[in-house]
């Protein structure tokens, strides 16, 4: 059974910084590539950063390039999203999941945020102004 458990969310004053990570079990985590997505309240879902299954291939959202920086630990099965310089758009739930397809690159999964079959609880981050 696919199991994602995301942490580390907070409230922070804009320009702050939040660490997430994401536990995962019952899939073979080191040949998936992986995402950070976010969802705001009446707002679509969007794919934050993705990395890809060796961390060769990278992709982020254009408004947090150079802020945010996804990382993974495969030995652990764990998906990091360090965050600096938040800001008050940053605001959302957060959540990580896997590719439904081994192998491809970080970009296939962010493009779309549909795309993943199985979704943690997420982690709630909240910046204030």
């Amino acid at each position: 059974q696919v199991q994602l458990v995301e942490s580390g969310g907070d409230l922070v004053q804009a320009g702050g910084s939040l660490r997430l990570t994401c536990t995962t079990s019952g899939f073979r985590f080191a040949k998936y590539a992986m995402g950070w997505f976010r969802q705001a309240p009446g707002k679509e879902r969007e794919g934050v950063a993705c990395i890809g299954s060796n961390g060769d291939s990278t992709s982020y959202l254009h408004p947090v390039t150079g802020r945010f920086k996804i990382s993974r630990d495969n030995p652990v099965n764990t998906l990091y999203l360090q965050m600096d310089n938040l800001k008050p758009e940053d605001t959302a739930m957060y959540y990580c999941a896997a590719d439904p397809i081994p192998g491809r690159r970080s970009s296939f999964l962010c493009g779309d945020p549909n795309a993943p079959a199985n979704w943690g609880q997420g982690t709630q981050v909240t910046v204030s102004a």
